[in-house]
């Protein structure tokens, strides 16, 4: 019974808090009247609302809503499902270099083309550029340990960091510079139906794979002669969990900039509600991730008259929180 009630809790949370998040800007509008015209765009009725305010739900907010729950439900299984592969609670989704590499495609999209969709494919074909780079550095051979891998992700983010502050060095001081800073922070300011249809769907076909595999992960923490025993190839697995973690990371940091500290604490808050076995942890990552990053671009865009970048408050809310889990656990899975 209680195990039901977490479940329903958990699909119906993202459901509850993204309607309240309509109504959350210095723009009012009241809650009956939301709901009238989100309905209207499916069924018929006399309009006794404003034009400004369905404006400001559907083209302004509504696709604001959806990409943070995206965003942060993608982040949240992308970390969870690396946690589990690396078999390590302290990786999140940018251990590889993917955040790194998007980031620094992005700075030369700003810098070269504007913030535009042109931006967007640049930022999401480096990303997969620094995984390709991260593989060549710690080689791809079939017993390669794990920590090689994990090592090279190191030293492919170090560059690509290296690459983003020659950018920010060569950029224009007066406007690009202030533009590639600010969008390398994270943030939703900008957010239209447009980014969601560029990268939604990616981001949805890398949580889909993860999603799919969540009850292979558990078998990740056996032997590989168990594995194949079972029918599993584990390096077939690992290609495909890495696959879709980066096409969410990719995605995100394209649309969004680079957003720290969401797929390192949420996998954790899963793993509290529903215990350690990945088959419920993945999709409790989802839900909760995506109530987290809305909750933060709610608080980043009301909190001050000038929009807070959302790395900011990730940092401020995940790194005590991380502390204490340190603290608690012993840096461990109990």
């Amino acid at each position: 019974m209680k195990s039901k009630l977490i479940k329903i809790l958990l699909w119906t949370l993202p459901v509850i808090v993204g309607l309240i998040s309509i109504g959350v800007g210095r723009y009012q509008i009241d809650f009956i009247v939301q709901i009238k015209i989100l309905l209207s765009q499916i069924i018929p009725m006399d309009q006794t609302w404003s034009n400004m305010e369905e404006t400001v739900v559907m083209n302004v907010r509504l696709p604001r809503i959806l990409l943070a729950m995206l965003i942060g439900g993608g982040l949240s299984i992308a970390g969870a499902a690396f946690q589990g592969m690396f078999a390590n609670p302290l990786v999140s989704p940018d251990i590889l270099g993917v955040s790194a590499g998007a980031g620094f495609g992005a700075s030369i999209g700003i810098l070269l083309f504007g913030n535009s969709f042109t931006m967007q494919i640049i930022a999401l074909v480096m990303g997969m550029l620094a995984i390709g780079f991260t593989f060549l550095i710690g080689g791809v051979k079939r017993d390669m340990p794990i920590f090689m891998l994990v090592l090279a992700g190191v030293v492919t983010s170090a560059l690509f960091q290296a690459l983003i502050s020659l950018v920010k060095f060569l950029a224009d001081p007066e406007e690009k510079l202030p533009a590639i800073t600010y969008w390398l922070m994270g943030s939703l300011g900008t957010a239209s139906y447009s980014d969601l249809m560029i990268g939604g769907p990616i981001i949805l076909v890398g949580i889909l794979i993860l999603y799919v595999l969540r009850w292979r992960l558990n078998i990740l923490s056996l032997s590989e002669e168990e594995a194949l025993s079972l029918g599993i190839s584990v390096n077939k697995l690992k290609w495909l969990i890495i696959l879709g973690a980066t096409l969410i990371t990719a995605a995100a940091v394209s649309i969004a900039g680079i957003i720290g500290w969401v797929g390192l604490i949420i996998p954790h808050i899963a793993r509290m509600i529903v215990g350690s076995n990945n088959q419920y942890v993945l999709p409790a990552s989802i839900s909760i991730g995506a109530v987290y990053l809305l909750v933060i671009d709610n608080l980043a865009r009301s909190l001050t008259a000038a929009e807070i970048p959302l790395s900011i408050l990730t940092a401020i809310i995940g790194a005590p929180f991380f502390a204490y889990l340190l603290r608690k656990t012993g840096g461990g899975w109990k």
